[in-house]
């Protein structure tokens, strides 16, 4: 498939507009308040956190997208606007309903969101006047300050958008995500928001979107935690004019491959810049029974702070990655596995091998780092990506809230 990259994050697809701005959220003056919106009726997906708790914000989306409708996209980075009780949904309720007011929509077709310290109330004061201003601000090149606004201990932005021929419209996918930390494979920790100006059902956006995310977000993992506020939504508003893809067909799957290349370069975007994070690693599980368990088993070992360490270290220390498999609930043949560090094998039939210590000193001194996994079991391959466990880490997360 001939995937195009273009450029304008979430605004690159037709028809759509964003905005970001400072307004007071944050200790420090950085952009705090993200809109995008749909200039036409949009259908819409969603998938959400696993965690029991979850941010008011993450409930009130998930009933409004139960019609699978949307149109615009209301976020605040600085507070998660979790575990806040009454007051907490009260609020998320009416950032809801002052964004449908300004943008002369229904409540009900806005998602709302929050990311940032867990337990505090909204300061609404701030917030409604943020809203007020930032509806008079939208843009077709409004994406940039969107991403922006999302970002909490981020260090980069988080955009990307392909175009792809489907039915002989040219059709963009376009989206931004923010997450450093608290990155586990469950839905992860992290908001990713995306656009396209596809035309498709919403229960086939659904069905794409959930099949994407467990191949890309639910991939990822930094430290293991999973947090209140994880989401990713969809918009579709269809202004791409393609005969609208009601049924598995070819369009589909066209779609389908171009909305998980948009996912999977997010999601890896979010492991890049992992907290503390010195090294990128990428984990294939070869040769699996099923997906589920090249998942688990990637999870397994992408998730083994011990693991994390000896990477963060520099040490083939392989006998991690084998133990951390091992404690897994997948059934696998011990004696059947192969494991190797970049194009260097360092395991064979389950037994350790004399390998070139300098050559594999050359390999972990890199920033992007393969790890293979051969199960010899069956026709699945899954790859997942994590990153090591550094000093940076603690001392970030030592004094998130300060």
């Amino acid at each position: 498939m001939k995937f195009r990259k273009v450029d304008g994050g979430v605004t690159a697809a037709k028809g759509f507009t964003a905005a970001g701005l400072y307004c007071g959220i944050k200790k420090k003056e950085k952009k705090d308040l993200a809109l995008i919106y749909s200039e036409v009726p949009a259908v819409a997906a969603g998938m959400f956190t696993q965690n029991r708790f979850q941010a008011a914000p993450v409930k009130i989306t998930r009933d409004h997208l139960a019609d699978y409708n949307a149109q615009a996209i209301i976020c605040n980075s600085g507070n998660a606007n979790a575990c806040s009780g009454e007051q907490g949904a009260q609020d998320a309720h009416r950032m809801t309903e002052l964004t449908a007011q300004l943008l002369q929509l229904q409540p009900e077709d806005v998602v709302v969101a929050s990311t940032g310290v867990i337990g505090q109330n909204l300061p609404m004061d701030k917030i409604e006047a943020g809203i007020r201003s930032i509806a008079g601000q939208l843009t077709p090149t409004g994406g940039q300050d969107a991403a922006e606004a999302i970002i909490t201990t981020d260090l980069t932005l988080k955009v990307t958008a392909y175009s792809l021929e489907i039915g002989g419209k040219t059709v963009t996918v376009g989206g931004m995500a923010k997450g450093s930390g608290m990155i586990h494979p469950n839905m992860a920790t992290m908001l990713g928001f995306v656009t396209t100006d596809c035309a498709i059902s919403g229960k086939l956006l659904q069905q794409a979107l959930a099949y994407t995310v467990e191949r890309s977000y639910n991939l990822i993992t930094v430290d293991g935690d999973t947090s209140t506020n994880d989401m990713v939504v969809v918009l579709a508003n269809g202004v791409a004019d393609n005969t609208s893809i009601t049924a598995e067909s070819e369009d589909y799957h066209r779609f389908l491959m171009l909305l998980q290349r948009v996912n999977s370069e997010l999601s890896q975007k979010i492991v890049r810049d992992g907290e503390g994070a010195t090294k990128f690693l990428e984990l294939t599980v070869k040769h699996a029974a099923s997906f589920a368990d090249g998942k688990t088993l990637a999870r397994g070992v992408l998730s083994s702070n011990l693991v994390k360490t000896a990477f963060f270290g520099e040490d083939a220390n392989w006998g991690r990655i084998v133990s951390a498999m091992g404690q897994t609930d997948v059934e696998f043949y011990p004696e059947r596995v192969d494991v190797f560090l970049g194009d260097l094998q360092v395991t064979a039939y389950g037994q350790g091998l004399v390998f070139d210590e300098e050559k594999a000193k050359e390999i972990l001194q890199q920033k992007d780092i393969r790890i293979t996994v051969d199960l010899h079991m069956g026709d699945e391959n899954v790859t997942a990506w994590g990153a090591d466990l550094s000093y940076d880490y603690v001392k970030i997360n030592a004094s998130y809230r300060s």
